[in-house]
């Protein structure tokens, strides 16, 4: 039998989101981000973890919803996105979840050409909507804007 798939689920503005268990490294508390000079727009700034500098995501910019300044109250989500790690600025974390019967609809066979997200578990609370980070937009270059 195949063992069902396991999702990160967090809020951001009252939206639902999920990450595979399988990226996801870490939670942690918001900490104060060190700012990026030409950074790209969703680059929020940078932390140190354990030592390793990590760049910190906007998740509401980059996924165009109503921005506001981060709070102690936030969470980082450290997760593997095209092979390095980066930390993701959440509302809060609800725990994790599993793939229910009926599986997951991919985004392109509701929204064709949405690129942010992958695909959408119908679950009891409602609607998640299952993220990539892959799609981050993290190979900018310096000179290149990414906002997607």
């Amino acid at each position: 039998m195949k063992k069902p798939n396991q999702y990160v689920v967090f809020t951001i503005d009252r939206h639902r989101f999920a990450l595979r268990l399988s990226d996801v490294g870490r939670i942690v508390r918001m900490v104060e981000l060190t700012a990026v000079p030409d950074g790209p727009a969703f680059l929020a700034g940078m932390i140190n973890v354990q030592g390793e500098l990590l760049p910190v995501v906007n998740t509401r910019r980059r996924f165009r919803l109503r921005e506001r300044e981060p709070s102690i109250n936030d969470q980082l989500i450290i997760a593997t996105a095209r092979g390095r790690a980066v930390a993701l600025i959440v509302d809060t974390v609800i725990g994790v979840i599993e793939e229910c019967e009926g599986g997951i609809t991919a985004s392109g066979n509701v929204v064709p050409g949405v690129e942010l997200v992958d695909g959408m578990l119908n679950t009891e609370d409602g609607i998640v909507l299952l993220h990539d980070p892959d799609t981050l937009g993290l190979d900018w270059q310096p000179g290149t804007e990414v906002v997607a």
